[in-house]
């Protein structure tokens, strides 16, 4: 507002001089339209720059700005995977289990391998759809083979379905993954998936 009215006020001034000047004075107030390429990577630019700001603010614990600044970038970007899946998350946290599962299908309409968007999803439906579960999460183990969280998931399912021998392999595979999660497997299969050692160390010199 306050360059048109600096523009307004040079144009009335040059029209006690000449016609000609306030031509060119107007014509100059009014900015070059903006190319496609330019506006998109303009578009772009602001997306990933409030997108960081949504992060920031969700680590802030501000949910409702966060989720406010994520419905602004898929403002300026509809197809941002990111943005639909954190308001997934958001909403997942929130226990507002439709919300996080249209913002999910959201991310994965954009990208079918998004693999986070893939596990979450698996985790709402895990108690209540546990075969579509097990097909997201085998989805998502299709694209990261060492997602150690995913097998575990897996195992687990399979374990209620009284399929002991799948769930075992699976459970040895998130185990061999990340050891750590040993202590997560069900106690009756503990005993018999057990972490890998860790090779010794060979002392230096020795043959």
């Amino acid at each position: 507002m306050k360059r048109r009215r600096l523009w307004a006020g040079l144009a009335g001034t040059a029209a006690a001089a000449t016609g000609v000047v306030i031509w060119a004075i107007q014509s100059q107030s009014a900015p070059a339209p903006e190319s496609e390429a330019a506006s998109a990577i303009r578009k772009t630019t602001e997306a990933k720059a409030l997108l960081q700001a949504g992060i920031m603010q969700g680590q802030y614990q501000d949910y409702d700005g966060a989720a406010r600044t994520y419905r602004r970038v898929l403002e300026l970007d509809p197809r941002s995977k990111h943005a639909w899946y954190n308001l997934g998350v958001l909403a997942q946290q929130d226990g507002r289990t439709a919300d996080a599962h249209a913002a999910y299908d959201k991310a994965l309409k954009i990208d079918s391998s998004f693999t986070s968007a893939l596990f979450n999803q698996a985790l709402l439906l895990k108690s209540s759809e546990p075969d579509r579960a097990l097909t997201l999460l085998k989805r998502a183990i299709a694209v990261n083979p060492k997602a150690a969280t995913a097998h575990l998931h897996i195992g687990n399912i399979l374990a209620k379905k009284d399929r002991d021998e799948e769930a075992e392999a699976s459970f040895r595979r998130a185990v061999a993954a990340d050891p750590s999660l040993h202590s997560q497997l069900p106690e009756s299969f503990q005993d018999s998936v057990s972490p890998s050692p860790s090779p010794t160390p060979s002392r230096a010199g020795t043959r």
